[in-house]
């Protein structure tokens, strides 16, 4: 309960909680499945409202909790599972029983999901020695950011993740083929009605990104290939 009120806020004098003091700023939360389902859950209103209410006895208070959650997790308790048993300490259920704390409300509000292979010595030094392209620089990337926002600003008035439901069909539009892809795709990978809605603004984005007027299947691929968790977890189901 201490570490859910730390988080939101709470006390007599009302005080706003981690969420609300990284409004408009970064909130990391390093080993988030070591926190429980409870306290995860609590994170759910926020990320889709960008706000907190906190109701006591005697009052109801809203404080503003736009903030952009970054977490990092292991993806078994041993943290050795690769998609493979082999040189894993840890049994299918124990890893499913660690996961089930992420509950799939809560996935389908983190619109990009990353597995980050473990580093062997030799990838460390094929990656000193031989690097076919040059990564991109900090300040590129901010450039090729701030060119993005200026696009959606310019296009609809506002960022792509603040696109009402009513609006996104019509900014968001797909051809005849995308939108059967994402369909087909959305169908194996049994996405809900917020994931599919947030899987098509962020191929808005990787598009916007891309220059791009419309969304392309190749958009439309990266953004549901960013859902890592949802095929890790059907992954582990599987064995």
């Amino acid at each position: 309960m201490n570490l859910i009120c730390e988080l939101t806020g709470t006390g007599n004098s009302v005080r706003p909680g981690e969420i609300s003091l990284a409004n408009n700023a970064l909130l990391f939360l390093d080993e988030f499945s070591e926190f429980s389902r409870h306290v995860l859950d609590c994170l759910r209103e926020p990320l889709e409202s960008g706000e907190i209410t906190i109701s006591r006895a005697g009052y109801n208070v809203k404080f503003p909790a736009n903030f952009q959650l970054v977490c990092a997790l292991n993806p078994s308790p041993c943290g050795q599972f690769d998609g493979s048993l082999a040189n894993c300490r840890s049994t299918p259920d124990q890893i499913l029983k660690y996961l089930s704390k992420l509950s799939g409300p809560l996935l389908d509000r983190i619109d990009i999901q990353v597995m980050v292979p473990r580093e062997t010595e030799s990838m460390s030094l094929n990656g000193a020695t031989k690097q076919n392209n040059q990564p991109m620089t900090t300040s590129q990337a901010k450039n090729l950011v701030e060119k993005a926002r200026l696009r959606q600003i310019r296009r609809q008035g506002c960022l792509n993740s603040e696109i009402k439901p009513k609006a996104l069909k019509q900014i968001c539009e797909l051809s005849e083929k995308t939108e059967a892809f994402l369909a087909t795709a959305s169908e194996k990978m049994k996405l809900s009605h917020r994931a599919y809605h947030r899987t098509l603004r962020l191929a808005r984005t990787i598009a916007d990104l891309a220059d791009s007027e419309v969304i392309e299947q190749q958009h439309l691929a990266e953004a549901l290939n960013y859902r890592a968790l949802d095929r890790l977890i059907d992954q582990v189901q599987s064995l």
